[in-house]
C-alpha cells in the first residue's frame, strides 16, 4: 500500500496537482487517499528521502520547493565529474544481465522520442527509465565509493527532474545519447564509455540553458 500512496503523490506532483510548499497534511491525505497513516507516512518518508518532500519542525510535510537554477547548473557539473567514471567502471564489469537491463531502459527512451507525449504519465515514464539507466551503471561501477557518492545525489536529481518535468521535453537526444554509451558498454570499451557519458551530461547541461 505505501508503495501505491507513494507512486500516487509523485504522479501529482509531477502533473502539478500538488504545488511546491503546498502542505501535506496527514489527516486531509488520509481521506483524500482512502489509506490509514502507516502506509501515508512510510510514503512520505520515502519521498522526503528523494528531496521532493520536506518536513519541518512544527509544521509537518510539505512539497519541497523546485530547485533554483544554480543548484540544477551545480548538480549538473557534479554529475559531470562522476559519472563519466561510472560509465567506465561497469564497461569493465559487462554482464547480460546488466546489458538486458540498460538495453531495457534505452529502448524506453527511444520510444518516447518517436511518439513525442508529453503528458505526466508518459514524462514520468521516461524519468523512471533515465534513472534506472544511470542508477545501473553507477551498481556496477566496481567502487563502492563511487557508487555511495552517486547515490548522495539522488534525492536532488529528483527534484531536479521534477522541475524538468514543468518543461516541455524533447527525449530525441537524450535517447541517442544512451544508446551510445549503451554501445560502449557493450563493447566492454571503459574509455568510449567515460567518452560518451561525459558527452551526454555536457549536451544535458546546455540544452538545460542554465
Amino acid at each position: 500500500m505505501a508503495d501505491k500512496v507513494h507512486d500516487i503523490l509523485l504522479e501529482e506532483f509531477l502533473a502539478g496537482t500538488r504545488a511546491p510548499g503546498e502542505p501535506l497534511n496527514i489527516a486531509v491525505l488520509t481521506r483524500e487517499l482512502d489509506v490509514s497513516q502507516t502506509p501515508l507516512r512510510e510514503a512520505l518518508a520515502r519521498l522526503e528521502h528523494t528531496g521532493l518532500v520536506r518536513r519541518e519542525a512544527l509544521k509537518g510535510y510539505q512539497v519541497a520547493p523546485l530547485p533554483t537554477d544554480d543548484e540544477r547548473r551545480q548538480l549538473l557539473e557534479a554529475r559531470i565529474v562522476l559519472e563519466p567514471a561510472l560509465a567506465a567502471g561497469a564497461a569493465r564489469r559487462s554482464s547480460a544481465d546488466l546489458l538486458r537491463e540498460l538495453e531495457r531502459t534505452t529502448a524506453v527512451l527511444e520510444v518516447a522520442a518517436r511518439q513525442r507525449r508529453e503528458d505526466s504519465a508518459a514524462v514520468r515514464e521516461w524519468q523512471v527509465a533515465d534513472e534506472r539507466f544511470h542508477a545501473l551503471l553507477a551498481e556496477r561501477c566496481g567502487n563502492v565509493h563511487l557508487a555511495a557518492a552517486f547515490a548522495a545525489l539522488s534525492g536532488q536529481m529528483q527534484r531536479a527532474r521534477f522541475a524538468a518535468a514543468r518543461s516541455p521535453l524533447d527525449p530525441g537526444p537524450s535517447a541517442a545519447e544512451h544508446r551510445r554509451i549503451l554501445d560502449a558498454v557493450t563493447d566492454d570499451d571503459p574509455r568510449r564509455a567515460e567518452t560518451a557519458m561525459r558527452e551526454h551530461l555536457t549536451a544535458v547541461l546546455g540544452r538545460s540553458g542554465l
